[in-house]
């Protein structure tokens, strides 16, 4: 039987979770970075982002980020862009929802960015008509069948 020489199981490396509720500071892009949202999570570490300024690239999550920030479709993020790959992007910060929405008031996002609500670019709600939803039946419609 073999020894135990670690310092613990999983639950020590998922950790306590105290820094999710603190404040931290709303962190601007610079030359080099790019804001991004989320189009779709590709596994692997990986995943399709449209940049602001129009291109979709593929982000690679970096490492501290890697199963430690939980990054889903519709997200806010700050990526780097490579100097020898403009389809490639690196995944630096993930924007909480109420970072986003400062942003946003900011004039850094543009105002047709989509925020918290999943894929961008998704079901329009406006779009439903009344009477789309359920199908009324006269009563000799009844009576044929």
């Amino acid at each position: 039987m073999p020894k135990n020489k670690g310092k613990g199981g999983k639950n020590r490396k998922r950790g306590k979770n105290e820094a999710d509720d603190e404040k931290r500071e709303l962190m601007f892009k610079e030359d080099g970075q790019e804001y991004a949202q989320v189009m779709r999570m590709l596994g692997n570490g990986r995943c399709e982002a449209t940049c602001i300024d129009g291109v979709k690239r593929l982000c690679h999550i970096r490492g501290k980020m890697h199963k430690k920030v939980w990054i889903a479709a519709g997200d806010i993020v700050l990526v780097g862009l490579r100097d020898y790959q403009d389809d490639k992007a690196d995944v630096i910060l993930k924007y909480m929802p109420d970072e986003a929405r400062l942003l946003k008031a900011y004039g850094e996002l543009p105002e047709n960015t989509r925020l918290n609500e999943g894929i961008a670019g998704g079901l329009d709600e406006e779009d439903d008509g009344p009477g789309d939803d359920y199908i009324e039946f006269e009563d000799e419609d009844i009576d044929k069948l």
